[in-house]
């Protein structure tokens, strides 16, 4: 069963919209464990269900999240007041979606994920918030967006990156920086993390850079670098492993 949701978001101060999958047959008074998916830089919270065939993840007994990122980051915009993408993720789209679906309302059944933009969304909120999350996914994540300097070359990206994450050496630049919050995170309190990235994108040093420091500070986690590029092909290959692993770990015995 899909469904799209429209609501008005506080954190936004607009309406915005999510998508739903979930299984066709749901017992009454049960409830399911979900995954929020995040989307890469140019989607939509259609990206995942138009590229990707979820039902039958879902029809394992999950439901399955995919919310509106804009160009965000998933973070609160340094710049732009009315974009507070992470107080919408962790906030309002969570309570809305346990209010209208036979969600779990613990960490232990509650998972997030993504592709590019979304794998830094979802592994940054993660840990910063890891009293909400059990499990945390990201395929070709852009870790290392806040710490990119001005090049002459990318000055207009630089510049839409400036308006998320602030001037260069901020405060706010460092708040979001996937690999301080590693290592000032409590590994023994963080999510299991999915690592996933192509041999033959850019992104790979980068997620070689994280999980060096998951490794030097004993988190949990897997990481999986197979061949291929920044698209659908690749992630697609990865989805099945990545729900194996979040069936393992919010626990099997709430899946059918």
């Amino acid at each position: 069963m899909m469904q799209d949701i429209t609501f008005h978001s506080a954190a936004l101060s607009r309406e915005t919209t999510y998508r739903v999958i979930a299984p066709n047959s749901i017992a009454g008074g049960e409830k399911l464990p979900v995954l929020y998916l995040l989307h890469g830089g140019d989607g939509t919270y259609r990206e995942w269900s138009d590229n990707s065939d979820l039902a039958p993840y879902a029809e394992r007994g999950a439901i399955l999240v995919m919310p509106d990122g804009g160009f965000s980051y998933y973070t609160n915009s340094a710049m732009r007041p009315l974009d507070r993408y992470a107080d919408y993720i962790v906030n309002d789209l969570i309570s809305d979606a346990e209010s209208r679906f036979p969600i779990a309302a613990n960490r232990e059944s509650r998972a997030i994920a993504g592709i590019s933009m979304g794998g830094f969304g979802a592994i940054m909120l993660s840990l910063k918030h890891p009293q909400l999350f059990a499990f945390a996914g990201g395929f070709s994540s852009a870790l290392d967006v806040p710490g990119r300097p001005l090049t002459l070359r990318r000055i207009r990206q630089w510049l839409r990156y400036r308006s998320i994450f602030g001037p260069w050496g901020s405060q706010t630049r460092r708040d979001n920086d996937p690999y301080l919050i590693a290592l000032s995170a409590d590994p023994c309190g963080s999510p299991y993390l999915f690592l996933g990235c192509g041999e033959q994108e850019s992104f790979l040093a980068a997620n070689h850079k994280f999980v060096e420091i998951l490794e030097r500070r004993h988190f949990q986690y897997e990481f999986h670098a197979i061949p291929g590029a920044h698209d659908w092909n690749l992630w697609n290959a990865q989805v099945p492993s990545m729900f194996q692993s979040l069936f393992e770990h919010i626990g099997e015995e709430q899946l059918r």
